[in-house]
């Protein structure tokens, strides 16, 4: 909270080396004890910048008035993920043998429908997430991302040094959550379905899968989904770090819980696991 009241979070370059200092002594302090290391959590929720919530627990940001969520949110993102890059290189100063990975949320995007402009806002609505994965993984930020900088006109801070330090600091795997899919459209209305707004684009639920009580949909495919294509994408190894399933638990007079519905979800999901390629 210091961090946010003093410096404004993330989106102040000093805390670059304020976390690095962090790690290096966390680092120092476990070196012979810790082997698996990542080091920013679930970085990419805050994509977009619209989530009050994930700007504030992934950057300590807080949108001002007049201020583009979008553009605030890509520099404090940047200054993280260059703080993530100086610290794996850190890391195995410190030890060699340290394996050292980053943390994505995967929520899969779909197209609504076979309509071109839904699969154009898949597969941009994916882009958005992997503009962080990409960093960790390939050490440059994406040409994709870059153009889109430059069409919007968002002004984005960075050095060569700080180029120079995410090539030098790329992660040696990928950890990812990972607990529902979504699906997008470019549709003004769909009967029977709620349409979450997005930009241009709208959130929409998909039909082919159930849902939880508290309505993230259940999706065991989605998993295979992307175990498989972000493997093929950066050839790393995959740690699945949080997956589960959440329920209006009821407490039998024995005072067991019959969570059939939870054996039924992992069990879904480890098959579609064990299928990916």
């Amino acid at each position: 909270y210091h961090l946010y009241t003093e410096y404004g979070g993330f989106r102040n370059k000093k805390l670059i080396d304020f976390f690095v200092k962090y790690a290096d002594v966390v680092m120092n302090r476990y070196k012979d004890k810790v082997t698996y290391w990542m080091t920013f959590n679930e970085i990419n929720n805050q994509a977009g910048g619209h989530e009050e919530i994930h700007n504030w627990t992934n950057s300590a940001v807080k949108i001002e008035a007049g201020e583009n969520p979008e553009e605030m949110i890509y520099q404090a993102a940047l200054y993280e993920l260059i703080a993530s890059a100086k610290v794996v290189k850190l890391g195995h100063q410190i030890n060699p043998e340290f394996k050292i990975g980053c943390m994505m949320a995967y929520v899969p995007i779909y197209s609504y429908s076979c309509n071109p402009a839904d699969m154009m806002a898949s597969v941009k609505g994916m882009e958005q997430r992997y503009f962080y994965n990409d960093i960790h993984a390939r050490g440059e930020i994406p040409t994709y991302t870059l153009k889109e900088w430059e069409a919007k006109g968002y002004h984005i801070e960075y050095t060569p040094e700080d180029l120079k330090a995410l090539k030098e600091g790329t992660v040696d795997y990928i950890g990812f959550s990972y607990y529902m899919s979504a699906a997008i459209t470019t549709l003004e209305e769909i009967a029977g379905h709620k349409l979450t707004e997005t930009g241009p684009e709208k959130i929409v639920t998909n039909p082919y899968v159930k849902a939880s009580d508290w309505g993230w949909q259940i999706d065991p495919i989605g998993l295979r989904y992307v175990l498989t294509t972000v493997y093929q994408r950066y050839n790393l190894p995959l740690f699945i770090v949080e997956n589960g399933f959440g329920a209006y638990d009821k407490i039998a007079a024995d005072g067991t819980i019959n969570d059939d519905y939870r054996i039924d979800y992992l069990k879904a999901h480890i098959t579609e696991m064990k299928k990916a390629v």
